[in-house]
């Protein structure tokens, strides 16, 4: 639950931490059971941050079945230097990041553009993504439709370049989806969704009646559940299966 808290945050753990400079470490945990559960019962784990002090944060975290609260208990972490494990003030960037959100704002700011204007922090994303983690030859991730394509991109509250994807034409009145990637640490969050829902915007706006996509078969649960339908036989690009995938629009 605390590593999703820190993807609701919008922040990569590990590359965070490294960036201010510190790490945070576990100082004290406590923890009350008012109720049992079951094996294999369905549980919801809840994480907030209630207080943070000069150098410590304290989150409460409860566990629930049904709503009815069975455990729940306090984590004291402090923020230290890694090297000596030696108390460090909270970064100011990080307590507004964790009062923001425990505040309701948004974590995210997805920003569409232009090639000349996003490229630079969207093609290591690409990279990252495409050809380190995939194993896709480099010389296919770019090509000639960035530059007349609609670019997004994802940033979080510290303007760290999270996730792209790109809007090209396929055909009249028709948008494709491409490019979309995530970096891995945030999978599982909304930055996929957000950079998604923007393209889609941005096709609706322009005046598409349509916006397709070639998913990568291990993405397709989450396009599905986004409302796309699947349309002809899975093929295969790049060495990766693929479904062609469709969504009208109103």
């Amino acid at each position: 639950a605390v590593a999703g808290y820190w993807r609701a945050l919008a922040l990569p753990y590990h590359d965070t931490m490294h960036a201010l400079g510190g790490d945070l470490y576990a100082r004290k945990a406590t923890i009350e059971y008012e109720a049992s559960a079951r094996y294999d019962e369905p549980l919801e784990t809840g994480i907030r941050c209630v207080r943070i002090g000069n150098s410590s944060m304290l989150l409460q975290a409860a566990v629930f079945r049904a709503g009815q609260c069975l455990v729940h208990g306090e984590l004291v972490y402090v923020f230290a230097d890694p090297s000596t494990q030696t108390s460090k003030p909270v970064p100011a960037a990080l307590r507004e990041v964790l009062q923001a959100f425990e505040a309701g704002e948004p974590m995210l700011d997805v920003r569409v553009g232009d090639w000349p204007s996003l490229g630079a922090a969207a093609a290591p994303i690409r990279h990252a993504v495409f050809t380190q983690e995939q194993g896709i030859d480099a010389a296919l991730d770019g090509d000639d439709a960035d530059a007349a394509a609609v670019h997004a991109l994802a940033f979080n509250r510290l303007g760290v370049a999270l996730g792209t994807g790109r809007l090209t034409t396929h055909a009249p009145g028709v948008g494709k989806i491409g490019r979309m990637a995530v970096i891995a640490s945030l999978r599982g969050s909304t930055v996929g969704r957000q950079l998604l829902d923007a393209l889609v915007q941005a096709a609706r706006s322009r005046g598409d009646r349509e916006v397709m996509l070639h998913a990568q078969a291990s993405a397709v649960g989450f396009y599905r559940s986004h409302g796309w339908q699947p349309r002809g036989p899975v093929f295969e690009e790049a060495g990766i299966e693929h479904q062609e995938m469709v969504l009208p629009l109103n």
